[in-house]
């Protein structure tokens, strides 16, 4: 199926139409753990998911208050960013970072999920130009090293998309700090997205404190690796 045929929600099957359905209710849940975990302010920040078995993906409205983000708003998108008709308010346009989460799922055919936050701690590492270093066994254990520095670029087009992508194909990290912007962070799943974004945060913050007491103490590339094996493949239910 391509993008140039689908541009009405009511022309996919009834068991498509129910996985946008239930696609739409997880992405309008995950959007409140932004501000819960102290991620963004007023509008801003998103969150999207693609919709398995098809090429949409539902993402946040632009410019809409956290408190009315229900499915009924979610907007759905082709993978080329371009909202369908979907039986919603029609005055209703996607996030303004919708080309950037639409190059990632073009390009990144693995990730289910995309995340973009301002939070204060990773974004003020994105202000410096600087990577966090991984100096905490949970940075290994999420992120597999460093969180990495993507360039700038302007919002408008899919020149943030395109950075994101560039960036984490020579990483294993699932969080880029776009320089001058803040954190954009991937996922299987729009859930998993969500958590590297809370967890960016978190050592962005952690790291930071450290530094105003010392130095902190890098970990050797031999016990990340080994970190990041073991909590990606044995650590938790299977």
């Amino acid at each position: 199926m391509t993008d140039d045929a689908l541009t009405v929600l009511a022309d996919l099957s009834p068991e498509l139409q129910e996985t946008v359905a239930l696609t739409r209710a997880t992405v309008a849940d995950l959007h409140a753990e932004l501000p819960r975990n102290g991620l963004v302010v007023w509008t801003a920040g998103n969150v999207s998911a693609r919709v398995p078995g098809c090429d949409l993906f539902v993402i946040k409205p632009s410019g809409v208050a956290y408190d009315d983000l229900g499915a009924d708003v979610m907007v759905v998108c082709t993978l080329d960013g371009v909202k369908i008709d979907d039986g919603t308010d029609e005055r209703l346009q996607p996030s303004s970072d919708t080309a950037a989460h639409a190059y990632v799922y073009r390009h990144m055919p693995d990730i289910g999920g995309v995340v973009h936050t301002h939070s204060p701690y990773a974004t003020a590492w994105a202000v410096i130009g600087e990577p966090v270093p991984c100096s905490l066994t949970m940075m290994a254990d999420e992120f597999g090293g460093p969180i990495p520095i993507g360039p700038f670029a302007l919002i408008g087009d899919d020149s943030i998309g395109r950075g994101i992508v560039e960036t984490l194909r020579e990483s294993r990290s699932p969080a880029v700090l776009m320089q001058n912007h803040g954190p954009f962070t991937v996922g299987k799943d729009a859930r998993a997205a969500v958590k590297a974004a809370v967890m960016v945060e978190e050592v962005a913050r952690t790291v930071h404190l450290a530094r105003q007491i010392g130095h902190p103490l890098p970990l050797a590339q031999d016990d990340i690796n080994r970190l990041y094996d073991r909590y990606q493949n044995v650590y938790g239910q299977r």
